[in-house]
C-alpha cells in the first residue's frame, strides 16, 4: 500500500517541497522526463505531480478544397510516466486526473491501473475546454465536474464500483486533491461561488488543495483565510511559477486569468536581455518561496512547464 499524500501532510512539521512535470509530446522517450527530475531531486520532493491532457482535435489541410479532420493525444503516457518515476525515484507521485475526454468507465478503469500500481495519490480536476473550443463539454458518460469525479473516487475507495454485481470487490486507498484559485476560477462569476464550489469538492471527499499559481502572495493569504472561514479545513499547497520573459507577461495573465503586480511588471520590462528575465523570475519566485515557508506552509508546490534549472535555483536558495 503507498503513502498517502493527506496523511504526510498532516504529520509534516517543515514546509516541504513538490513540482509538477508535462508528459513529453508525442514521439519523446522518458529521457526527457529524468532530465528534468534528476537535479531537482536533491531538494528531497515530497511528491510529483503528473499532468494529464485530453485528445484534441486538429485540422490537416489536404488540398485547396479537403480538410482532414483529426483527433489526436499530443502528451499522452500519464499512468506510465507515474509508474516509471514512482519505482526509479522511490518517491511519491500524484498523477492528474481529469473529465475531460473520460467516459465514468474509462476514469474507473485508469483508477484500477492506478491502485495496481500502487499510485494512491491523485489530483482531481475538470479539465481546461477542448483547444478547439470555449466552453467545456464532458464526455458522453462523463464527469461535468471535479466534484462529481471526487464521489467517483470515494465510492471506490468504499468498493463502489459502476458495475453492482461485481462479487466482494476490493476497496481503492487514494488520497484525492483537487485544484483552488486564489484568484478565483475564470468560469466562476465571483470568488464566493468558487468558493462555495470548492468546499462542495471538500466535502465530496477530497483531502488536500493544490493551487494555481499566483505572484502575490497575499493574494494567497486571503484565499486561505476564507477557505478556513469557509470550514474547510484540508491541507492548502501553493502553487508557484517563475516568470521567464517578456513575453509571459501578457500570456500567463491571458492563459490562467491572474494579475501579475504591478512591480513585477516594471522590473521585467527594465530588462534588457532574456537572461535578466529569467534571473528576475527567479529572484521574485524565490522571495515568494521564502516568505510562503515563514508563514508555514504545508508545501510549496512549483511548476516546471519542462524547466528544472530555474526550479533548482529557487529550491536551493529556500530549502
Amino acid at each position: 500500500m503507498g503513502t498517502r499524500l493527506a496523511d504526510t501532510l498532516k504529520q509534516t512539521k517543515k514546509t516541504l517541497f513538490s513540482f509538477e512535470l508535462l508528459p513529453p509530446p508525442k514521439g519523446q522517450d522518458v529521457q526527457s522526463i529524468y532530465r528534468i527530475i534528476d537535479p531537482l531531486m536533491e531538494y528531497d520532493p515530497v511528491y510529483i505531480n503528473v499532468t494529464y491532457h485530453q485528445e484534441e482535435v486538429v485540422y490537416k489541410k489536404l488540398n485547396k478544397n479537403l480538410v482532414e479532420k483529426r483527433t489526436i493525444w499530443k502528451r499522452p503516457g500519464t499512468v506510465a510516466i507515474s509508474a516509471a518515476i514512482k519505482f526509479r525515484y522511490k518517491v511519491t507521485v500524484v498523477p492528474h486526473l481529469i473529465c475531460g475526454g473520460f467516459t465514468r468507465e474509462e476514469t474507473e478503469n485508469a483508477l484500477i491501473d492506478l491502485s495496481f500500481l500502487d499510485i494512491d495519490n491523485i489530483l482531481v480536476i475538470r479539465g481546461d475546454p477542448n483547444s478547439n473550443g470555449s466552453v467545456f463539454i464532458p464526455e458522453e458518460g462523463g464527469h461535468a465536474h471535479a466534484e462529481d469525479l471526487v464521489r467517483q473516487v470515494v465510492d471506490m475507495n468504499h468498493g463502489i464500483y459502476l458495475d453492482p454485481d461485481l462479487a466482494e470487490p476490493m476497496p481503492t486507498n487514494f488520497s484525492v486533491g483537487v485544484a483552488g484559485y486564489p484568484e478565483k476560477h475564470p468560469e466562476s462569476p465571483n470568488f464566493e461561488s468558487d468558493l462555495h464550489f470548492l468546499k462542495r469538492k471538500i466535502d465530496a471527499g477530497a483531502e488536500f488543495i493544490v493551487t494555481q499559481m499566483f505572484f502575490d502572495n497575499e493574494k494567497f493569504y486571503a484565499f486561505e483565510k476564507k477557505c478556513r472561514e469557509a470550514g474547510i479545513t484540508v491541507p492548502i499547497i501553493p502553487g508557484l511559477k517563475p516568470v521567464t520573459s517578456q513575453k509571459q507577461l501578457s500570456l500567463l495573465p491571458k492563459t490562467f486569468s491572474i494579475d501579475l503586480p504591478e512591480i513585477l511588471v516594471k522590473e521585467m520590462l527594465k530588462c534588457k536581455k532574456p537572461e535578466d528575465c529569467y534571473q528576475l523570475g527567479i529572484e521574485w519566485t524565490t522571495e515568494q518561496t521564502q516568505d510562503l515557508i515563514r508563514h508555514g506552509v504545508p508545501v510549496v508546490h512549483f511548476y516546471t512547464m519542462g524547466r528544472a534549472d530555474n526550479i533548482c535555483a529557487i529550491a536551493k536558495a529556500s530549502f
